[in-house]
């Protein structure tokens, strides 16, 4: 039988979710499917359920943080990916350029936006939540920001990322990145092993 399309749950916030979205590629073409990426609110999330990042989790822990890095590392030898340079605007709100996100999958630039988005905040970090400036950033990388900005204050667009957001919940989501095969769920960068392993064995 085969398998949905995977789910891949988002947040530009999350530089898991960048190192995720740099490994993607390479496993779909191995397993012929695409992904369908998901935008969601971390923030939303984390209230919802109770959560905090990484960045506060792994705080004071002895040994803890240090293997985080060490898995991230194996992670960047595996699927041959950029490390993520920190943003040091982090935590940074990402609420209108996810928003924008929901915006950019109606204008039909859904992944020019994903990959401006994701490069300016964990390639070339910038400071995002800043209006002008991530305006500037997104117009460099060739969108019409005006109009994507414009249209991510519109009701539906808002509803959407809400919608999206509650859903996640809802399935079991508790961070990002959150992937879906049909309703069987995994979390974190990872576990992107045991997502490919469903459509077939790795290389």
């Amino acid at each position: 039988m085969s398998q949905p399309p995977p789910q891949f749950l988002f947040d530009f916030g999350s530089p898991n979710a960048y190192l995720a979205h740099q490994a993607i590629p390479e496993i779909e073409r191995r397993i012929g499917v695409k992904f369908d990426y998901v935008p969601v609110l971390l923030g939303g999330i984390f209230k919802a359920t109770n959560n905090k990042s990484p960045a506060e989790t792994l705080a004071g822990i002895k040994n803890k943080r240090e293997f985080h890095e060490l898995e991230t590392q194996r992670f960047i030898r595996r699927y041959h990916v950029e490390p993520y340079v920190w943003n040091p605007h982090f935590p940074v709100n990402t609420l209108n350029l996810m928003r924008a996100a929901v915006a950019a999958q109606l204008d039909g630039v859904f992944e020019p936006y994903i990959a401006a988005a994701f490069r300016h905040m964990w390639a070339e970090p910038k400071k995002m939540d800043d209006p002008e400036l991530a305006l500037q950033a997104l117009k460099a990388s060739g969108l019409d920001a005006d109009k994507l900005f414009a249209r991510a204050q519109q009701p539906e667009v808002k509803a959407k990322l809400i919608d999206n957001t509650q859903r996640a919940v809802e399935r079991g989501a508790f961070g990002a990145p959150t992937f879906f095969v049909g309703d069987e769920m995994f979390f974190g960068k990872e576990q992107l092993r045991e997502v490919e392993e469903m459509y077939g064995e790795l290389d």
